[in-house]
């Protein structure tokens, strides 16, 4: 992936144009007097079924909380 830093202070720069050049595949790096405050970069796409089996929910999830829970003393 290409990189291009542009500072904010010495050149002001034009959203659409670097929107266009994320869209390419270039992340851009804005800098602030040479130091970095933010990057753009492409959204990455998502993959059904990435993290399956990661959580698991317990069975009573939709059971009611016990009287105790809502007075504070569970």
């Amino acid at each position: 992936m290409l990189t291009k830093t542009i500072d904010i202070k010495k050149k002001p720069p034009d959203l659409k144009a670097l929107l266009s050049l994320v869209a390419d595949g270039t992340e851009i790096v804005l800098t602030d007097n040479d130091t970095p405050i933010a990057r753009l970069v492409q959204i990455g796409k998502r993959v059904a079924g990435l993290h399956s089996g990661a959580i698991r929910m317990s069975e009573d999830f939709d059971e009611p909380l016990p009287d105790e829970f809502w007075a504070g003393n569970a």
